[in-house]
């Protein structure tokens, strides 16, 4: 095999390890070592030596147990530099039994790191966002764009984060169970920007996120058996749960090869996966016991109207626009503000749902103005309302900024 075959196998071995893995090494490493920038550190030198080595020694059969010594290798010399040799960092370090010890309280790493990263001392906006880039391994740039924020602004305050941890001196300590509720909302909340990140990922239109759905899903399945009673983290797993029953009706494969994407009001319900459709019913009304709303239970309710069309081929669209009302009232954003006025544009309110449109634009239009999903729902109102050149006009905005192929494709045909 040539030199560069073995650079890229490399490279390759280095990529499926760092989209798998990334999270749950800097989440050992950083729980460890009690300083999360340091952790990524070594282990973003880790992976700097394995293109430098594995090219010349063949990747290890371990590729992530190679990883994970390099980078304590990193940091005990960072220790020996900084005269560090009794500190319980470096106990732990030297503990090669310590690897992946299953906590006693959180029976995961990433997510004992998650709670971590939720401790009140941090600022509560940017608790997810610390989630998702240091335990999870999303770049700034990407959790920018989610958050419509810049990818300045967001890796300022994701720095600004992890300084306040090393600088207050934050107990790395597993927090107890009594501990976790008044964290869980900033936990719940990453887990689902993962979970949506892996969603928008599903044609491939981002690699590096590909696999945040399995993740996500796996980590809110845990946090609901750490958590049984708590109506809001079941909430969250039904949720997801309606989500992914309708995966098999989102895309559908083409003659000439790839895929085509499918919006929800044009999905075959026959597609969808009724047990799992069942299994988030069941959750959602276990959750609505506590009688205890949060807007986790809400998202997971609007969820679960939409797929009333499966048993009577009616979609409740008031229902969804009440739901809308109310989720905004506990929570407001962006997304719910536009699917609100979306709702009521499909109940025939169409005064009403340009109404709430136009008060959304005048309150946040700097924000919409690269939001890819307000530019669809500009013109679908407008197609609504028979103005074809606004539609049109807002249409091809849409197609300009939409990433995934698929989508862009789709968007593209609607085009006159």
């Amino acid at each position: 095999m040539s030199l560069a075959a073995k650079e890229l196998q490399a490279a390759d071995a280095a990529n499926v390890v760092a989209r798998q893995a990334y999270g749950k090494l800097v989440a050992w490493l950083s729980y460890q070592w009690r300083d999360i920038s340091a952790a990524e550190d070594a282990m973003s030198n880790a992976f700097i030596k394995a293109l430098e080595v594995w090219p010349v020694q063949g990747v290890p059969e371990k590729p992530e147990a190679w990883l994970l010594t390099v980078a304590r290798h990193e940091l005990l010399q960072v220790a020996r530099r900084q005269r560090l040799h009794n500190s319980p960092q470096i106990q732990a370090l030297l503990n090669e039994e310590a690897e992946y010890e299953a906590p006693e309280t959180i029976p995961d790493s990433r997510l004992k790191l998650m709670f971590i990263c939720a401790h009140p001392a941090i600022d509560a906006s940017i608790r997810p966002a610390l989630m998702l880039q240091t335990v999870l391994g999303l770049d700034a740039q990407v959790i920018a764009q989610a958050m419509l924020m810049s990818p300045a602004a967001m890796a300022q305050r994701l720095v600004r984060a992890k300084n306040k941890i090393k600088q207050v001196n934050l107990r790395f300590e597993e927090p107890g169970l009594d501990e976790l509720p008044e964290r869980l909302q900033a936990v719940l909340e990453a887990i689902y920007a993962a979970y949506g990140f892996g969603w928008d990922a599903l044609d491939g239109g981002e690699v590096q996120v590909q696999g945040l759905r399995s993740e996500a899903l796996y980590l809110a399945k845990v946090v609901c058996a750490l958590l049984p009673h708590d109506p809001e983290a079941k909430g969250l797993l039904a949720l997801m749960l309606f989500c992914e029953a309708r995966i098999p009706a989102r895309f559908i494969s083409q003659e000439s090869g790839g895929f085509a994407f499918v919006p929800l009001s044009e999905q075959n319900t026959q597609l969808w996966q009724a047990d799992m459709i069942e299994s988030a019913e069941t959750l959602l009304y276990e959750a609505a016991q506590a009688a205890r709303i949060g807007i986790f239970q809400l998202e997971a309710a609007i969820q679960s109207a939409h797929c009333q069309r499966m048993k009577n081929g009616q979609t409740p669209w008031r229902a969804i626009a009440m739901l809308y009302e109310m989720l905004i009232s506990h929570s407001p954003s962006i997304g719910a503000g536009l699917a609100h006025a979306l709702a009521w544009g499909q109940c025939g309110e169409l005064e009403k749902a340009n109404a709430l449109l136009l008060s959304l634009e005048n309150a946040e239009f700097a924000k919409l103005t690269n939001h890819q999903p307000y530019w669809v729902a500009k013109a679908h109102l407008a197609k609504l309302s028979g103005d074809l050149f606004v539609h049109q006009q807002s249409l091809a905005r849409a197609v300009g900024l939409s990433k995934s192929p698929a989508v862009r494709d789709y968007l593209s045909k609607q085009l006159v």
